[in-house]
């Protein structure tokens, strides 16, 4: 009896220990490791701490063991991490700027398909699909796969950047605002001979920004995907560093830098040289203009001295202001997922919470439970102002404490009419400014998907010309010579393989309308 009761007490150990180990196994399975890509370590990682993420890991029973990484040094360090293979990799990378689809459709072998998960784990985003068919269009590959969660960001403006100029430069010199190109570039003179120190335009200039900026009186906004595609007057696609009014803009610009109207660092300083010459509080910002989500988001306190300006009119007689929603507005590769996650479906059903309104609201300005949203008795939500003593302003705390612009969200537009914004900063300023230039909007290149065959393509094509644009762009605005090397310009693109690279793009482009 003794050597039974004995028996029976090591069985039951036994079982014990087993259920231990399995119980154990299932937390391990439901503790995730995930990648997230930060643009400034600034910001800190207290996004990984909101009310919101306890209160999801809590529904769900799902820890995610968070893996910072810096925008700085990211290329590299994802370059690494590919090529060292799965081994190297997390259970998941997280918002858009941690991989594109370069890096993950030429090495899908890493990575888990989730065209036929999404219906069984996430109800949430299953109905946004059926609502919003853009949504699942959006993070559809060219094959017909899913391989990441898409996002569309709320209480967003129809305008992107927008040009803020000094107004206290035009009322100390008694100049009118410019209602065109010509008097734009007269007014910009000005302000480079009014004092030492100042010029027109001060920037880290590069053709890509250019496009969508300086040189838009002249029709040349590109798709912000860097590609330099954009949408002609008729609304059909093509590589603006070869078409006609490029080269007109190109001169206007050359224009510009002979009469001392851009700063003659313009190519060659950095974006922390820029900031430290027009967010200078002491001596006063030394820019006429800027090119600016808000005025308050890259003049800090000197914003107070700048107004958002109406498009100029350009050769054309027409108003051109950056516009880009599938760009700005929606995105895809906000959450993929490896093939080292063993529950892949319990991290998609934690990803599903992200895709309410409420939820949406907090992952963008930050958590109700943290007091940076007051939620009302009437239905409403209003987004707080930082105290006075935290030394940020509205979109600095909204990056800091919230995932921001990154990670799967959707908020439906009548959701948005509840929804109150400080008028002072961040959104609520930006939707003022907006309907300024609204108007003027116009379809660009959208945000298109392709083969894996053509990113293989594009990887070989593009550097090299790219390049070869941005450099002569650079060589004709501060040295001259656009109109007589030209044709020679064409010549030369043409033998990198420039029609290849717009072929890839008019076929992906193809594909894309024919959704």
């Amino acid at each position: 009896m003794k050597h039974l009761r004995t028996l029976m007490s090591l069985v039951l150990a036994a079982c014990l220990l087993l259920t231990m180990s399995a119980g154990a196994l299932a937390a391990e399975d439901n503790t995730f490791s995930v990648a997230v890509v930060r643009w400034t370590e600034v910001w800190g990682t207290d996004f990984t701490e909101t009310s919101f993420l306890k209160e999801i890991g809590e529904k769900t029973g799902v820890t995610i063991n968070w893996q910072p990484y810096w925008n700085a040094t990211w290329s590299d360090q994802k370059s690494l991490m590919l090529a060292s293979g799965l081994s190297a990799l997390p259970d998941a990378f997280f918002g858009s700027i941690s991989l594109t689809d370069a890096d993950i459709i030429p090495n899908s072998e890493y990575f888990v398909e989730l065209t036929d998960l999404i219906p069984q784990y996430m109800p949430n985003l299953t109905a946004i699909f059926e609502k919003d068919p853009s949504m699942k269009a959006l993070c559809t590959d060219a094959d017909g796969k899913i391989w990441s969660l898409p996002k569309k960001l709320p209480m967003r403006p129809i305008t992107a950047n927008e040009m803020y100029i000094n107004k206290a430069w035009l009322d100390e010199l008694n100049l009118p605002m410019p209602t065109t190109y010509t008097e734009l570039a007269d007014t910009l003179v000005a302000f480079s001979k009014s004092g030492e120190g100042r010029y027109g335009y001060i920037a880290s200039s590069s053709l890509a920004g250019d496009l969508n900026n300086l040189l838009l009186p002249f029709g040349v906004q590109a798709s912000r995907a860097g590609n330099m595609m954009g949408l002609n007057a008729e609304g059909k696609p093509y590589f603006v560093p070869m078409a006609d009014n490029y080269k007109e803009a190109v001169k206007w610009a050359r224009d510009l830098f002979e009469r001392g109207a851009l700063d003659p660092e313009y190519f060659t300083q950095t974006s922390d040289m820029v900031r430290a010459k027009i967010q200078d509080t002491e001596a006063g910002s030394r820019t006429g203009i800027v090119f600016a989500w808000t005025a308050d988001s890259e003049l800090l306190g000197n914003a107070k001295d700048y107004v958002v300006a109406e498009a100029v009119a350009g050769p054309d007689g027409n108003r051109y202001v950056e516009s880009d929603p599938t760009f700005l507005n929606y995105g895809k590769n906000e959450l993929v997922i490896t093939k080292n996650c063993k529950n892949p479906g319990k991290l998609l059903e934690w990803a599903d919470q992200f895709y309410t309104d409420e939820a949406s609201l907090q992952t963008y300005y930050g958590s109700i439970g943290d007091g940076k949203i007051a939620k009302k008795d009437d239905g409403t939500y209003e987004v707080l102002l930082p105290s006075a003593d935290s030394g940020i302003n509205l979109d600095t705390s909204c990056w800091t404490f919230s995932f921001r612009d990154h990670g799967p969200k959707y908020m439906n537009k009548e959701f948005e009419s509840r929804v109150v914004l400080p008028a002072t900063e961040g959104d609520g300023i930006k939707l003022a400014d907006d309907a300024v230039n609204a108007a003027y909007a116009r379809d660009t290149f959208p945000v298109v998907s392709y083969t894996a065959d053509q990113l293989d393509q594009l990887g070989f094509l593009s550097p090299d010309i790219l390049n070869y644009v941005s450099q002569q762009y650079a060589h004709w605005v501060t040295e001259g010579g656009v109109e007589e090397e030209w044709d020679a310009y064409l010549a030369q693109l043409e033998k990198m393989g420039v029609q290849d690279l717009i072929n890839i793009h008019l076929d992906a482009y193809a594909k894309y309308i024919g959704q």
